[in-house]
C-alpha cells in the first residue's frame, strides 16, 4: 500500500533526528550517567521503604514529565503492586495560579515544597537548561528543609547542580534531544524502583 507523503516533509531530516537520538542514547551507555540513574532509583527506594514521598515538578514539557513520573509511581509501571506516593506539583491549577498571583511565578514550586515537604522526602526538579528560577528555588528550599534532591537537566546541570544530591544531566545541548533522554531516564528509574520494591523472583 502506497502512503502519500507531503512534499514539504524531508525524510532525510526525520531520519537524521532518529539517528541522532539513537547516537545520544548509545553514548550515554558508555559514561557515568547510568550510575547516577541507579543512584536516583536507590534514593527513591530508600525513601519509600522509610515511609516518605516524592514531590516532582518542572515547567512546560518538564511539567508533563513530572506528571508522567507521578502517574507511573502512583499507578504502576509494569508490575501489579500497591501505589507509591508521588505528587506532581504542576497539577493543581488553583494552587499554581494563587501562588503565582500572590507571590510570583518563581515561587509556585518553592511554596508547595514548604507546604508538603518533610525531612526524608524527595524533591525531583526537572529543567532542560538547569536554570529555571522556580525549579532552582524549590530545590534550594527542599535542601534547607531536609529533603533529598534529584535534578534532571541537560548538559552541565546549570544552576540546579548546586542544589542536587543526585544530578542527572543529559550530556546534550538541544532541548528536544534532552527531553528524549529524560523520558528514557525516568522510565528506567520507575522500572528499577518497582523491581527493587516489589519483584519477588
Amino acid at each position: 500500500m502506497s502512503i502519500p507523503i507531503d512534499s514539504r516533509l524531508n525524510l532525510d531530516h526525520l531520519r537524521a533526528s532518529f539517528l541522532q537520538a539513537a547516537s545520544n542514547i548509545e553514548a550515554i551507555c558508555q559514561g557515568p550517567y547510568l550510575t547516577h540513574l541507579l543512584a536516583a532509583a536507590d534514593l527513591l527506594v530508600h525513601a519509600y521503604r522509610s515511609g516518605h514521598k516524592l514531590l516532582v515538578f518542572g515547567n512546560g514539557g518538564s511539567a508533563s514529565d513530572a506528571q508522567h513520573i507521578a502517574a507511573e509511581l502512583v499507578g504502576r509501571f509494569a508490575l501489579e503492586r500497591r501505589g507509591l506516593p508521588a505528587i506532581a506539583l504542576t497539577s493543581d491549577q488553583a494552587t499554581l495560579t494563587s501562588i503565582g498571583n500572590d507571590y510570583g511565578f518563581s515561587a509556585v514550586f518553592e511554596r508547595q515544597i514548604e507546604a508538603y515537604g518533610q525531612p526524608g522526602d524527595i524533591a525531583w526538579g526537572i529543567s532542560t537548561s538547569g536554570n529555571s528560577p522556580n525549579v532552582v528555588l524549590a530545590l534550594k528550599k527542599a535542601q534547607s528543609l531536609g529533603l533529598k534532591t534529584i535534578g534532571l537537566t541537560g548538559l552541565g546541570g546549570g544552576e540546579l547542580a548546586s542544589y542536587c544530591d543526585i544530578l542527572l544531566a543529559a550530556p546534550v545541548r538541544e532541548t528536544p534531544r534532552i527531553q528524549e533522554i529524560h523520558l528514557l531516564t525516568y522510565h528506567s528509574i520507575c522500572e528499577a524502583v518497582e523491581k527493587q520494591l516489589f519483584e519477588t523472583s
